[in-house]
């Protein structure tokens, strides 16, 4: 395939498709009963008020008991977030666009930051404080791979 054409974007594009199909089948055939944990997951949920706040959102009640959703939730991420690692040097040896250069990387962040915390935040110790810490956490998250596609992009631009 010629370097950086479109032909190339196309065939990384359908790679990183087949993956994130073929990881999600691998996830469900090595967490036993995962289906059950999901379905288990949520008919946990129900409206609840977020400790220290006057605002009420939807968490399971029991927050602790869903480790095997947890466990597959941490394993895909990390799996997906490897994954860019292989995306990304074959998007620098293909010569891609510096925008799915950006992209991958901010991907990266985002899949392997999820992984840490979900396996540091969501395990037989989370309480509902600690969900609700978890999804703040996520926003940052997403706030911060944003912030590294932003970076790569104008730092780009001014070398460029």
């Amino acid at each position: 395939m010629k370097k950086g054409s479109g032909l190339a974007e196309g065939a990384i594009s359908a790679i990183s498709a087949g993956f994130f199909l073929i990881m999600l089948g691998i996830t469900f055939l090595v967490i036993p009963n995962l289906i059950d944990g999901i379905i288990e997951f949520f008919m946990d949920f129900k409206i609840t008020k977020v400790p220290n706040m006057n605002v009420f959102l939807l968490a399971p009640v029991h927050p602790n008991r869903h480790l095997k959703v947890y466990s597959a939730s941490e394993f895909f991420s990390f799996a997906l977030g490897l994954f860019q690692i292989a995306i990304l040097t074959l998007r620098f040896a293909l010569h891609s666009p510096l925008g799915k250069k950006a992209e991958t990387l901010s991907n990266l962040v985002f899949w392997l930051g999820t992984g840490f915390l979900i396996h540091n935040l969501l395990n037989e110790f989370a309480t509902l404080v600690i969900w609700f810490a978890f999804w703040a956490a996520m926003i940052m998250l997403i706030g911060a791979s944003l912030v590294v596609r932003a970076f790569i992009l104008t730092l780009g631009r001014l070398i460029l």
